[in-house]
């Protein structure tokens, strides 16, 4: 049984993203709500270069980055080291992955988030390929490959490459939608490409095999997402089911960690839970809800 002190770390480890782990400049360790274990991240964009500037995001841009470019040989090697630290339990020892429960001990996946959006990178399918090869030598079957996904470029041919190798190595595609409407999306997202191309990308790569949808919810200014734009986010969701988009899971979650705009917040425990019960009343679809103000996942996972 986890004692109260368990649990609080655990919680704080929940919100605890960071990109820098030792002296590595693309790989680190995350202890996932969402994955409900380790998640070794990948980051693909350490430039902090993004095609979108959510209004909840929190990368800080404000500071330069350390590396600008993505060295391949570099991430090997930092990738092997942590899968290797995890496989003979090393880096539980460490905090903030000390928090994790015994049972949570494993490596669940190997994630390309970061500072940006990874499909920006030009070589993608040749960094899945890296990831794929570690984790099959390393006998980790069970691991998963997630690309966590503003999907704007899922339909580019390197990147589908790359999604046809993570089929073939237990992949999983996170794709972000966090509004309904074009008007709600353009004030949460701020991006570069309509709300129609990010659903036609998502029904491209959810007709070839099932999908998660990632939607974090907010309070915008002191208010929470109406619910006419949840029923419209809904609306989404279901005709991309009926053009043949396989979604196999929906992640409704909140703000944990601090914001690029001040006036993004989190939900209430009640308001993520009223969110919640509209998306799995009409969306048709499995969902998990995770946390309320404070204990929430972020813009990653």
């Amino acid at each position: 049984m986890e004692t109260p002190r368990r649990n609080i770390e655990l919680q704080r480890a929940w919100q605890d993203h960071d990109r820098h782990w030792r002296d590595n400049a693309y790989v680190y360790p995350v202890v996932s709500r969402r994955s409900k274990g380790l998640s070794i991240g990948v980051n693909l964009n350490p430039d902090k270069a993004c095609n979108f500037d959510c209004i909840y995001c929190q990368v800080d841009r404000s500071t330069p980055p350390a590396v600008r470019k993505v060295d391949l040989d570099v991430v090997r090697v930092e990738l092997a080291n942590l899968l290797d630290r995890a496989i003979d339990g090393t880096i539980f020892n460490e905090p903030p992955i000390s928090a994790l429960p015994p049972d949570q001990r494993i490596v669940r996946d190997i994630a390309f988030s970061g500072d940006g959006e990874p499909t920006t990178y030009a070589r993608f399918d040749e960094a899945v390929a890296l990831a794929a090869e570690l984790k099959q030598a390393r006998g980790l079957d069970h691991t998963k490959l997630v690309l966590i996904t503003d999907a704007c470029y899922l339909t580019k041919p390197n990147v589908k490459r790359g999604l046809a190798l993570m089929d073939a190595a237990n992949g999983e595609i996170w794709a972000k939608l966090d509004a309904g409407t074009q008007a709600y999306y353009e004030a949460i997202n701020r991006p570069n490409y309509p709300l129609s191309h990010v659903l036609a990308n998502i029904l491209d790569a959810a007709r070839e095999r099932p999908i998660v949808i990632q939607s974090l919810w907010m309070r915008v200014h002191g208010s929470p997402p109406p619910d006419a734009e949840l029923l419209a986010y809904c609306d989404r969701i279901r005709t991309l089911i009926d053009q043949g988009a396989r979604i196999k899971l929906i992640q409704v979650y909140t703000i944990a960690r601090e914001t690029t705009e001040p006036y993004a917040t989190a939900l209430s425990a009640d308001e993520l839970r009223h969110a919640a019960r509209i998306i799995e009343d009409h969306c048709r679809v499995p969902i998990e809800s995770f946390g309320g103000a404070g204990i929430g996942e972020g813009t990653d996972r």
